[in-house]
């Protein structure tokens, strides 16, 4: 209760002197005594002993309130000292995206919120060179957005597409996509390749494509790398087309395609003579000693040849394929009219450097082997590398030997 006091007496004060008028004190003159009547008191007595007139009270100031004056004001607005520093929004462009540029993925996505300029050069073409989603599991209409960014490099695998976006029908920019073993709708993967025309690495392993995809795909004559390994729906007349467009390509891997005899002589028969490296496993029966023929003729560089799991592939072979004078890489796995005995007679191949005989010799018999073939390599590789974007035994997330920038961490 002490302590309450004061302020109550505080604030009567401060009510008092806004609210009453200042009264100043006079003093009283003592009466006349001198037997004076009031009647007969002359006037100028009256006027001296009555009290002075109240003057009118004009403001709160006076000697009493100048100690206790109360003010009801908003306080002012702090204004902004003007710094000799620049502000963001003083900073050009270059600068920023050069500051934009450090960013992650995540982060960058953040930034783009902040306003519309933000905005514009959060998603300019020279910070999404390279796109890594490896890791989410669904993507939808921000893979078109992604695309629409001006991106060259994405990779996507074993992801679940499902419809993106795209604002425009201009076609992308993309130049090295790895979309391999993912569950997406064939309509979704044709509107997706019909607007790229600038691909060098393309990797669709264990997708099922069309003839529409296939056409589309031989519009791209930068073609460097294609792996369409494990794919399947479309047909040897498509195929043939794209090859005969396809001059540049020098790794493909068409290796345990859903294909017949057809397909693999359209492949035989038209396979560019750029092709340095190529992957043709797994025909079993399809595979015949003419089309290794047409395929030795037509690609004279030959240096990687995975002719792997074809049955009808035997030891006359080894005559056609010395022809290869640069071959250096040679995969005959599980071909079983290959007699192991015969491998010996690969030492005539003296730029050969690795052989894949998976299956076609056993354990106790591989030391004698590789004793006699000492400049060889002797079932280093079960899997083979050719156009595919990352070999099996790194563990870093490249894409064909490039790094992609932006990352998905989850």
């Amino acid at each position: 209760m002490s302590s309450e006091r004061p302020f109550q007496e505080l604030n009567e004060n401060l009510e008092g002197s806004l609210c009453r008028p200042l009264r100043t004190k006079w003093k009283r003159r003592p009466a006349c005594s001198g037997g004076l009547d009031t009647e007969n008191t002359p006037n100028e007595l009256i006027q001296q002993w009555s009290p002075p007139h109240k003057k009118p009270l004009t403001s709160a100031k006076g000697k009493e309130n100048e100690e206790n004056v109360f003010f009801l004001a908003r306080r002012p607005r702090k204004r902004r000292e003007s710094s000799a520093g620049l502000c963001w929004d003083s900073l050009p462009d270059e600068l920023l995206l050069g500051i934009l540029s450090r960013l992650s993925l995540q982060d960058l996505l953040r930034t783009s919120r902040v306003c519309k300029r933000w905005h514009r050069l959060a998603f300019d073409e020279s910070l999404w060179h390279g796109v890594d989603l490896v890791g989410k599991a669904q993507i939808d209409a921000e893979l078109g957005q992604v695309l629409s960014a001006g991106v060259l490099r994405l990779r996507c695998p074993h992801t679940c597409i499902g419809q993106p976006t795209f604002k425009s029908t201009e076609k992308l920019r993309i130049q090295h996509l790895d979309l391999s073993n993912c569950t997406v709708e064939t309509s979704v993967l044709e509107d997706i390749l019909f607007r790229c025309r600038h691909l060098q690495n393309l990797s669709l392993e264990g997708l099922v494509l069309s003839d529409s995809i296939i056409h589309s795909l031989a519009q791209n004559t930068e073609f460097v790398r294609l792996n369409l390994c494990g794919c399947s729906g479309f047909s040897p007349e498509s195929l043939a087309e794209m090859l005969k467009s396809c001059t540049r390509i020098e790794e493909i891997n068409v290796s345990w395609c859903d294909f017949n005899n057809l397909h693999v002589q359209a492949i035989a028969n038209n396979i560019p003579s750029s092709v340095t490296q190529l992957n043709i496993s797994g025909y079993r029966q399809n595979l015949i000693m003419e089309d290794v023929k047409a395929i030795v003729k037509r690609c004279p560089n030959l240096t990687n040849l995975d002719l792997s799991d074809s049955v009808l592939v035997t030891t006359d072979s080894f005559l056609v394929l010395q022809q290869l004078s640069f071959l250096k890489h040679l995969g005959l796995s599980r071909c079983y009219q290959i007699h192991p005995a015969s491998l010996i007679d690969f030492e005539k191949f003296l730029n050969l450097q690795t052989l894949e005989v998976f299956g076609l010799i056993q354990d106790s018999y591989l030391p004698i082997l590789c004793k006699g073939l000492p400049h060889i390599q002797i079932n280093t590789q079960p899997f083979s590398t050719v156009a595919r974007p990352t070999a099996s035994s790194r563990k870093d997330r490249t894409l064909w030997g490039m790094h992609c920038r932006l990352i998905y961490k989850h």
